[in-house]
């Protein structure tokens, strides 16, 4: 069964969905690029990988303190050895402490056969560039060097959620966005800034001028990725998603699910008048 979003389902970017969606959609990309730019160039899927912070870490609620209890009395006689222990007047309570997850994030690279130069970089964005923390800071290092060097940048953010990747033209707002930046064009580049209820635009994918440049319809690569997965056998329309979506948006959704038969008015959620 095909997605039932025209555009971005929001289903997809679930914590526990969103990373498949992600190496997916890299390899899909790659597999759509790879022959109709031979033998010029081919596409390298590169990884990042950093070990994530203490205050990105997904345990949450860690106490300050960990209580162990006391010991009440001790035997004080230091000849004996024989030492007599208390039972600890306060238990000691399980808590779950952090520790550092290892974080790969996929990309893509264009490169020209024969010199290696890397033409076009292609990323997709995840959770982690979009909040404060190791991920972030290691992506915009990234993107500043891309988009200071003669490298064309493709970035694909497919999250509602987060911090926004920066842009001159700040009022600029939208669910979704595909940023193309030219690598000759430097003080300028493409925005396509599309909401839930768009067709995700089709973009052309910037290399040499000389050279006749393929057009990405992400919205069938994303749609392929939905059938592979089989989402449909794991998605419970019936539920709203998560990222929760805004008033309006949840009521468009519900409606669209509703005519498709994927949610019952009993599941649909209340709107306030």
């Amino acid at each position: 069964m095909p997605s039932p979003f025209p555009g971005m389902n929001p289903y997809l970017e679930h914590p526990r969905i969103w990373p498949n969606v992600h190496h997916l959609l890299i390899s899909e990309i790659a597999r759509f690029l790879s022959p109709q730019l031979r033998p010029k160039y081919r596409v390298v899927v590169e990884v990042r990988m950093y070990e994530s912070s203490v205050e990105n870490a997904s345990l949450v609620g860690i106490p300050d303190v960990v209580i162990q209890g006391s010991q009440s009395a001790i035997n004080r006689n230091n000849g004996n050895v024989n030492i007599a222990v208390a039972e600890p007047t306060t238990k000691p309570i399980k808590v779950k402490i952090p520790r550092p997850e290892i974080i790969k994030e996929g990309y893509l690279e264009v490169r020209e056969v024969g010199t290696e130069d890397v033409v076009t970089t292609i990323e997709i964005l995840s959770p982690t560039n979009k909040r404060r923390g190791k991920g972030r800071e290691m992506y915009e290092e990234k993107r500043q060097e891309v988009l200071g060097s003669k490298t064309h940048l493709v970035e694909i953010d497919l999250l509602r959620t987060g911090e926004k990747m920066a842009f001159f033209d700040t009022d600029i707002e939208s669910h979704y966005r595909i940023l193309v930046c030219r690598g000759d064009r430097s003080l300028y580049a493409d925005l396509y800034a599309f909401n839930l209820q768009e067709v995700i635009p089709a973009f052309p994918l910037p290399l040499r001028k000389e050279d006749t440049e393929p057009i990405i319809d992400l919205q069938k690569l994303l749609n392929e990725v939905y059938d592979i997965s089989a989402y449909d056998l794991v998605i419970d329309y019936n539920q709203p998603p998560f990222p929760p979506l805004l008033e309006a948006d949840a009521a468009w959704a519900d409606g669209m699910l509703q005519d498709k038969g994927l949610r019952s008015t009993a599941n649909s959620p209340e709107i306030p008048d």
